[in-house]
Parts: structure tokens; C-alpha cells; sequence
């Protein structure tokens, strides 16, 4: 049996007749597991594996063995617990045969010949899960259907049978919690011998745990069963999900769960020319919030694969676009990019291009001079240290689609740089991009000019960019 691999009770028998003493309980049956939780720590490759199983004593010593091979159990993690009788047992000692490296024996000393539930925890590597979301919008794409799944990957060398699931969504700061801990600088944690710090790492991940679950008031679940699904915990900077009820999960196998399902979530259509995210082109995005008045909201999307697709009025359904997309927190959007509309045309053009105030240093004076529509005369001593650029912009944009639209434009310039428009809603979304929104109406086209100045040479006085209407 696999069991035998990882626990077995071993009798420590006293030369007594059995039949003289029958309440001796015979402790070489192998036990079987009663629940195992399993509580999957992505970024830190770690699962916390929590089994519980009834176990029957004799009066004295009872050497219980417990054996990790074939596996990616941290044996620094493995704890014993207790949970009847526990007053009335005590572990006396842990030993570590030196002949069998991938075991250890607990001595039990017991005041009961009977039975008692113990808890085995421990730290396995090997387990890990992803999230993917399927998104349909409607036909007239103003909501969608969002629906998202996890997928759980055994690779740990044990499988694990009718096991409740939980996923860990977020991060557990290990490096300041270790230091802490330690009571250490974080700059000497990597310094730490790997065996301590494997420990110290297991002691952080089942302290905050713990913590959590003391906060959540979470018990073991029920066996009994069930409807699938997924309850949502949160636990200061990270959120667990529950998987409600168990799941057999094989070693070398994985199993697809559901974790969402929203109906009729509001979504925007905005179309972004940003080429700093997007490169030099304009894009058609889908925008959703993930709060409770867009239907979601109950707890953060973990990373994931986002699959896209729309109704196309025929019963079917046009694919658009795979994107993956980082932890999204409350309240936080939902960005998806969709790519080119060919229907929706973006034309920007250079319309003029201007230098003046130029500056020049001529036998140790300056001198200012203008360009005028007619050549300057520069003296051959003379040298041009600071001068202005101007460039006279014009944006065209076309909508041939049958819905408005709106288009938001952030453009980035270097250097000490004058915006100098009248459009409306201009502002600046940091110290050097100016952003500004305009609406297209079905079949229109909308033209606009702005004009950058940019101060050159000994005339750049900052690394910045400040909006300025036209005079």
C-alpha cells in the first residue's frame, strides 16, 4: 500500500501474553487517512499538506515511523499534533536513523490503551496550480460572460486522495518574516546555511497560515459531498481560495476546477494609441473592473490566460484575442487588448517644423538671434549653444464603424518640452506624457493640431513637460 511508504504505527511489545492483557491494543495495523487539506503556495513552490488519521495506542512507549521517499517532502517541516486524548500523550523524543535518511520515528508515550486522531503536517514541493478565464461578449459588446478556472498540477511523489484544495493568491514576504524571525538583518538572510533557512522558510509559511486561519475562523472540511466550488478568504496581503469539498489529485496528474462565474459584467470599449505599452499603433481594448457592482469583486484574479471571443448574431463565436494577465487586485481593471481595428483609421503628420531664439556665443558675449523666414548671416567666431524647436502636429482620426468611439492619446517627449494645445481634458499623465480623450462619431472623422516646443542646448533648463494653450 502507498500508505506504507509514509506512516506506518509499530508496536513496541512488552513480553506479555496477549490473551492476559487484551486491552492491549495491537498498533501494526496500518491506519488510513481520515482528511489530508492541501494549501498550494504558488510562488514559493511550497504546499502545506495537513493529513489526519485515528491511530490506537497501548499504555508506555509507541514508536511511530513516518517516511518521505520518493518525494519533495521537506523533512525540517514535519510535525506531529495531537488532536484527542492530548493529554494523555506526549512525544518523549524524535530520532533520525542514520541507516535510513528518508525517515523518522516519533516515540509516543501514552496513557490510554485506545484509539486518538493525530494530525501530521508538512511542507512538499512539487504541487502547483495556474488560473485561465474564458470572456464572451455579446453581440453588441456592452457585457460579457466571464468564467474562470484552476488548474492543479501534481508532481510532488505522492497522490493524494479525496484532499481538500486550497490556493494561495498573493505573496508571503519571506525574506522580511525569515529576518524577523531570526531576528536578523534581511541582508543577512541569504547568508543563512540552507538547512536553516529551509526551516526558518517552513516555520514563516506555517505562521502565517495559522494566523490566517485564526483570523478566518477556517475548520477542516467536510468529506461529505457536494457541489464544487470556491470560497474566498482574505488574509492581509494575500487571499486563499477554498476548492468546497475534495478531490482526488494523482502524482503526475493535474485536475481543471472551477473558480468563477459572472454574468452580464459591464464592459467598455476605448480605443488607446500608447506607444510606450502598446507600440506605434492604436488599439481596441476591453476594459472591466473587478468590483462588486461590475458582478465581481469577491477576492483578486490570480495571473492568468485570458481567451477572448464575441458572439457573432449566427449562433457561433468569433475568437479575438489570448492575453495573460498579471494578479488584478479589488477594484483594479481589467485590461484586455484586442489588437488593430482596421475600421478605425490613425494618421499623424508632421505639419511644419520651426527654429528659433537661438542663442550664440561670440567673442566671450552672447548674442540672441531669431530666424526669420530669410537666411540669418553667422559670424564665422560665432558658436550656437541653446536654441528652440518647434513642430506643428496634425492627428486625423477616422471612425468607418456603426458605434461612437472614444480614443485616449498619451504621447511621451524628451527633454525641456512646451505642449501647447486647446484640446479639451488635456493634462498630463506624468512628467513627460501629455494625454488627452476625443469621441468619433459612427462615420465622422475628427482632425485637432498641437505644437511641441523643445528648449535645446544651453536654452534646457529641466527634464520635464508642461501643457500651454496656443496665443
Amino acid at each position: 500500500m502507498r500508505w506504507r511508504r509514509y506512516f506506518a504505527a509499530l508496536l513496541v511489545m512488552v513480553c506479555v501474553a496477549s490473551l492476559v492483557h487484551a486491552r492491549n491494543v495491537d498498533l501494526s495495523t496500518v491506519p488510513q487517512r481520515n482528511t489530508v487539506q492541501l494549501t498550494i503556495y504558488n510562488s514559493e513552490d511550497l504546499t502545506l499538506v495537513r493529513e489526519t488519521r485515528t491511530v490506537t495506542f497501548k499504555k508506555g512507549n509507541n514508536p511511530l515511523q513516518f517516511s518521505w521517499a520518493n518525494t519533495l517532502i521537506d523533512p525540517t517541516s514535519v510535525e506531529l499534533k495531537f488532536l484527542t486524548q492530548a493529554g494523555k500523550l506526549e512525544v518523549s523524543d524524535t530520532t533520525y536513523p542514520h541507516d535510513k535518511p528518508q525517515m523518522l520515528y516519533w516515540n509516543v508515550k501514552s496513557g490510554i490503551d485506545g484509539e486518538a486522531t493525530i494530525q501530521i503536517t508538512y511542507f512538499t514541493s512539487g504541487i502547483t496550480w495556474s488560473a485561465d478565464y474564458a470572456l464572451i461578449a455579446g453581440a453588441d459588446e456592452t457585457k460579457v460572460g466571464l468564467e474562470g478556472f484552476v488548474r492543479v498540477f501534481n508532481n510532488s511523489g505522492e497522490e493524494y486522495e479525496d484532499a481538500s484544495v486550497r490556493l494561495v493568491v498573493g505573496k508571503v514576504n519571506l525574506v522580511e518574516k525569515i529576518a524577523q524571525l531570526a531576528r536578523i538583518s534581511i541582508s543577512d538572510v541569504s547568508k543563512l546555511p540552507q538547512d536553516q533557512l529551509t526551516r526558518r522558510r517552513s516555520e514563516v509559511m506555517t505562521e502565517s497560515i495559522a494566523r490566517g486561519e485564526a483570523a478566518a475562523g477556517t475548520p477542516m472540511p467536510s468529506l461529505a459531498p457536494q457541489e464544487k466550488k470556491i470560497v474566498k478568504e482574505g488574509l492581509s496581503e494575500y487571499f486563499i481560495f477554498s476548492i468546497d469539498g475534495t478531490e482526488t489529485i494523482p502524482n503526475g496528474w493535474s485536475k481543471r476546477l472551477r473558480s468563477l462565474e459572472a454574468k452580464d459584467v459591464p464592459v467598455k470599449i476605448q480605443y488607446r494609441y500608447r506607444p510606450v505599452e502598446y507600440g506605434d499603433q492604436l488599439v481596441r481594448m476591453y476594459l472591466l473592473t473587478n468590483d462588486v457592482p461590475s458582478k465581481l469583486g469577491e477576492s483578486p484574479l490570480p495571473d492568468g490566460v485570458f481567451r477572448v471571443f464575441r458572439e457573432n448574431g449566427r449562433g457561433g463565436l468569433s475568437y479575438l484575442t489570448q492575453q495573460t494577465l498579471k494578479y488584478i487586485p479589488i477594484g483594479d481593471k481589467v485590461e484586455l487588448n484586442l489588437g488593430q481595428d482596421p475600421e478605425v483609421i490613425f494618421d499623424l503628420v508632421k505639419q511644419k517644423c520651426w527654429r528659433e531664439n537661438i542663442w550664440m556665443v561670440w567673442n566671450g558675449g552672447w548674442i540672441k538671434r531669431r530666424v526669420g523666414d530669410g537666411a540669418m548671416a553667422i559670424d564665422v567666431n560665432a558658436t550656437v549653444s541653446g536654441w528652440d524647436d518647434h513642430v506643428l502636429y496634425g492627428q486625423r482620426i477616422r471612425n468607418y464603424t456603426s458605434k461612437p468611439i472614444e480614443v485616449e492619446v498619451r504621447r511621451s517627449f524628451d527633454g525641456d518640452v512646451t505642449f501647447l494645445s486647446d484640446l479639451p481634458g488635456l493634462k498630463l499623465f506624468d512628467y513627460r506624457t501629455p494625454e488627452f480623450t476625443v469621441n468619433v462619431d459612427p462615420g465622422k472623422k475628427e482632425e485637432f493640431t498641437f505644437e511641441a516646443l523643445t528648449r535645446q542646448g544651453s536654452s534646457s533648463k529641466q527634464n520635464r513637460v508642461e501643457i500651454e494653450k496656443p496665443k
